[in-house]
């Protein structure tokens, strides 16, 4: 698929850290419990580390304990691109960026949290900047 932002690899590895590098374009996970945004409660616009397009919101994030920052809904639906993930020995819907097509993390569905679309998008806190409206 072509994106928006399309670059070469050397380019993302100079503009990303290692970290960053590894997890958003090498579909790497950060560890559990690590991440930045895990219990953040700050408000405001969560957008790609790799190319800034607005991704989540704060209004649709929610605690879920999994480890990792989980939201019910993108910011619109167009900005992210799920994709069938069957790595691992598992069949998951990977959560990418619809602007650069960097990983974010996954989608689960049917797990009984008390959200309006029955959705948790676990997206890795390294993939995220949050941009605070307070």
């Amino acid at each position: 698929m072509a994106y928006e932002v399309e670059k070469p690899d050397e380019e993302w590895q100079a503009q990303l850290s290692p970290s960053e590098y590894q997890v958003l374009r090498l579909a790497g996970t950060e560890p559990a419990f690590r991440g930045e945004y895990t219990d953040t409660k700050t408000k405001g616009v969560y957008s790609c580390r790799a190319c800034g397009a607005e991704l989540f919101t704060s209004n649709e994030k929610f605690e879920s304990h999994c480890g990792w920052p989980s939201f019910y809904d993108p910011k619109d639906t167009s900005a992210v691109e799920l994709v069938a993930d069957t790595s691992h020995g598992m069949i998951r819907t990977e959560v990418r960026c619809a602007r650069c097509g960097s990983h974010l993390g996954h989608v689960f569905e049917g797990e009984g949290y008390p959200t309006p679309t029955d959705q948790r998008y676990c997206i890795n806190s390294i993939s995220l900047r949050l941009e605070p409206t307070e």
